[in-house]
């Protein structure tokens, strides 16, 4: 399932014309500003600044991995074992036959029961692509791993002084404060919202006022700014006080409260049909 993201496009807005237009972009020379046929573009490759070798179609259909929808799976690594800086796309994996069905769901209790995830190679849009597969209930999830030339190595630098040990512990008791568990649900976009809301105001002929962006200030004194950030934040102890005293509020009020039930319809997973052997690969929306 693809979620939906709002992207501006290019059009063109004059006083002079009655509405915009939306604007197309067209090969031209650099040098002379000379617009280009489309079928004088070619593909090449700039090997020294302003040299370039170029290639026919035949030569890069020539170079095409043979696609394939099997998954060849090399090696079994520990589940926790993969660096998440390697980690590019998700997909769901669903079986495409009855025979397959049997077959993922026994290999998936077998990597769920080692604690091991899969490694190999699959095709995916004419580039052979390193991937990852690990069971998840009755499915399997296949992640396309980055290669090692696509990730820099990190230059942090060397750290010689220590820590200071107050600083350390005041970090400690925010965390301890702030920790829960991992919802995705929680995670408003606010430049899509905001985005929507300018589309929305702007298609009914409304206005609005830009609104000013705050910069937060510079942090001069850490252990001034982590004692600031602790005071702030209410402590486990204080919210739960807090919530039963809204509660209580809520209850004590003379007039009547009604209790709805709440009801919701739950989409249920479509599974593509088994027609054909091998896997099917289905790109799953980063919100989960």
């Amino acid at each position: 399932m693809w979620t939906r993201t709002i992207c501006p496009v290019g059009v063109r807005s004059s006083r002079a014309l009655p509405a915009a237009t939306r604007i197309t972009l067209r090969p031209h020379d650099p040098g002379t500003g000379e617009e280009i046929d489309k079928r004088e573009v070619v593909k090449g490759y700039e090997y020294a600044r302003g040299a370039f070798v170029t290639f026919t179609a035949e030569e890069l259909k020539a170079l095409d991995v043979e696609s394939s929808k099997i998954i060849d799976l090399e090696k079994f690594v520990p589940g926790g074992g993969i660096d998440p800086v390697y980690f590019d796309n998700p997909y769901y994996v669903y079986p495409d036959g009855p025979i397959a069905v049997e077959a993922l769901r026994v290999i998936g209790a077998a990597m769920a029961e080692a604690g091991v995830v899969g490694i190999g190679r699959l095709t995916l849009a004419r580039r052979e692509r390193m991937v990852m597969v690990e069971p998840r209930d009755t499915g399997m999830a296949l992640f396309t791993l980055r290669a090692a030339g696509e990730v820099r190595e990190p230059q942090f630098g060397s750290v010689e002084d220590d820590l200071d040990a107050e600083m350390v512990a005041i970090a400690g008791a925010i965390i301890r404060q702030r920790s829960g568990n991992f919802d995705p649900s929680t995670h408003r976009d606010r430049y899509q919202e905001a985005l929507q809301q300018l589309i929305e105001a702007k298609t009914k002929g409304l206005t609005i006022r830009p609104r000013a962006a705050s910069m937060p200030p510079p942090v001069i004194d850490l252990m001034a700014a982590l004692k600031r950030s602790l005071s702030q934040e209410p402590s486990v102890l204080e919210q739960k006080t807090a919530k039963r005293k809204r509660t209580r509020q809520t209850l004590d009020r003379s007039q009547p409260a009604f209790l709805l039930p709440l009801t919701g319809n739950r989409k249920r997973n479509q599974r593509p049909s088994a027609d054909r052997a091998g896997i099917r690969i289905k790109k799953r929306s980063r919100g989960g």
